[in-house]
């Protein structure tokens, strides 16, 4: 099960993030979200618990609770969504029209 992590401390690094579910049970991957161009933290990150009912017990116990001075939100990971293309997009965007009237 994937788990988000959000309003983590920028200091929080992927062991630490680790470390916080651990003891609900194994952790099978930890990532902090990096910024393409400084590397900082984004204060956010991903967790991967095989054990559904671990993952639960951790996002229940987990979640509001405060690390590092921060209430920490967490919450079952959605699947990114995909970008929508502009073929078929319904929505215009503005521009010059040859007949204003």
């Amino acid at each position: 099960m994937n788990i988000y992590v959000s309003n983590l401390s920028f200091n929080v690094q992927d062991e630490d993030l680790k470390g916080f579910f651990t003891p609900y049970g194994e952790v099978t991957s930890a990532k902090i979200i990096n910024d393409k161009a400084t590397g900082q933290s984004r204060g956010f990150g991903f967790v991967e618990m095989p054990d559904k009912a671990a993952a639960m017990k951790a996002i229940t116990e987990l979640n509001d609770a405060t690390v590092e001075g921060r209430n920490i939100k967490v919450m079952e990971a959605r699947p990114k969504e995909e970008k929508s293309s502009f073929r078929g997009n319904s929505g215009g965007g503005g521009g010059y029209k040859k007949n204003r009237w």
